[in-house]
């Protein structure tokens, strides 16, 4: 009797069951899979991601967050039709997504092939210049490095009078900010106060560009200057390009400037994608 009456709710169950996930096995959750890839794209083992990603992909054909992950590391190690069979699936599921990765690709090809350049480039006020900001010593003062990228960007601002500067960087010191100790510096260089926009949030490059870049938009700035060193002048391009801030410019300090003129290798471009499919807001983890 009390199987009878039971009956109909497995029925139900079922029924409900059928409806979520088509007949046969129910989907794994993908979660895990994803988080897997994500790790080891992390840790620098792109075929055990994109392994990963194959078998997510097996079970949940229209997970567009993986489908994007799938075409940016497949471009990463240069499969270039597992890249587009990814993209075209992706475009069916969210074209907007679909949109941003091909975005990516093209900051991260304007990425590779900018070059370190210490001379300013002369732009009007609807180009901002974005100052990134460089570990304080501990008692808040600035290291020689960020020394060198203000002098820099003093140039820029010099050479670009009516652009607004944005100095960007959190990481406080004995209470201090980077993007606080840049201002002041550039302010006791004859900076006018009224110039500069100041992020005191950023804690790394990725955030430099989103907070930097909608911060310049406030501001009135269609496209940027971005201002840092040789050896991080790519990827911080790269991070500006996927936060919607078309980068027109490039001025760095001479620290390792004939080092770094040489294009990355490929192996050496992994930290630009890294950054900028986080620029790009994809979930590290879910």
């Amino acid at each position: 009797m009390q199987i009878a009456r039971r009956f109909p709710t497995v029925l139900a169950a079922a029924a409900a069951a059928l409806t979520l996930f088509g007949p046969g096995i129910a989907h794994a959750d993908p979660g895990p899979l994803y988080n897997s890839a994500q790790d080891n794209f992390t840790d620098g083992d792109a075929g055990a991601g994109l392994a990963d990603l194959r078998n997510l992909l097996a079970e949940s054909p229209d997970d567009a967050q993986a489908l994007a992950l799938q075409a940016i590391w497949s471009d990463y190690t240069g499969d270039l039709i597992t890249r587009e069979v990814a993209l075209n699936r992706l475009q069916g599921v969210d074209p907007q997504l679909a949109d941003r990765t091909r975005n990516l690709f093209h900051a991260i090809g304007a990425a590779v092939g900018t070059l370190p350049n210490p001379i300013p480039a002369i732009a009007g006020p609807s180009t901002g210049i974005a100052v990134l900001g460089y570990g304080l010593l501990p008692d808040g003062s600035m290291r020689p490095e960020l020394v060198n990228r203000l002098q820099a960007a003093w140039l820029q601002a010099i050479a670009s009078p009516m652009s607004p500067i944005l100095v960007t960087g959190g990481n406080p010191q004995n209470g201090i900010t980077e993007a606080a100790a840049m201002q002041g510096w550039l302010i006791g260089h004859g900076i006018p106060a009224a110039r500069i926009i100041a992020d005191h949030r950023a804690g790394s490059t990725v955030q430099n560009a989103l907070y930097g870049a909608d911060m310049l938009r406030k501001a009135g700035a269609t496209s940027a200057i971005v201002v840092t060193s040789p050896n991080h002048i790519r990827r911080a391009v790269a991070d500006f390009i996927v936060a919607g801030i078309p980068v027109v410019g490039a001025t760095t300090s001479l620290e390792q400037l004939v080092s770094q003129l040489p294009p990355p290798a490929k192996n050496s471009q992994r930290g630009i994608y890294l950054d900028a499919t986080r620029t790009m807001l994809l979930p590290v983890e879910r």
